[in-house]
């Protein structure tokens, strides 16, 4: 036995609204309703919404749970994040702070070592790319030193850095309109 629609619409009324509705999904739901409204079977109202009998059957749920608003398809959820607030106020906190060597065992904080503090203090697994996205999330960015040539001499910059003398000058700018002798 079929679950019947609400007895609040009839099938002029579902095309109106699939006519005023901005989404096409909705539409097409609504459409396959309204046909189940003038009589035609659940296959029929199937076969125009492209989708099988047990997706109609949600249909009918929804729409006789929320009425036609409730045959528009929302953005999932997706997955919950990992990391609370709480975690995350106690991240910015080990990171404002920097790691104690003889405690942490590290004199850098390194995304792996992150990891491995979330795990130890709360339980949680949070992989590498989700520690590097969450800290970003909370303006961190990786900063490093910019790398130093072992051999390098000390003075090496200074010899290669561009100087200008004083005669040096841009020349004025002549006038486009003023003639040339």
């Amino acid at each position: 036995m079929p679950i019947p629609l609400q007895p609040d619409f009839d099938a002029a009324e579902l095309r109106r609204e699939a006519k005023k509705s901005k989404d096409g999904g909705q539409a097409r739901r609504l459409l396959a309703l309204a046909a189940i409204y003038d009589g035609s079977r659940r296959a029929e109202a199937a076969k125009i919404g492209g989708v099988t009998l047990q997706i109609v059957r949600d249909w009918v749920l929804k729409f006789n749970a929320h009425g036609p608003s409730g045959l528009i398809a929302g953005k999932a959820r997706g997955q919950t994040p990992r990391l609370t607030a709480e975690h995350r106020a106690a991240l910015a906190r080990m990171v404002e702070d920097g790691p104690i060597p003889a405690v942490h065992g590290v004199v850098r904080w390194r995304l792996v070592d992150l990891c491995q503090w979330v795990f130890e203090e709360y339980r949680v697994v949070v992989s590498i790319q989700t520690m590097s996205r969450e800290l970003r999330a909370m303006d961190y960015r990786k900063l490093s030193a910019r790398p130093k040539h072992h051999a390098q001499a000390a003075n090496a910059i200074e010899d290669f850095k561009k100087t200008y003398l004083h005669a040096w000058r841009k020349s004025r700018a002549r006038r486009a309109s003023s003639p040339t002798p």
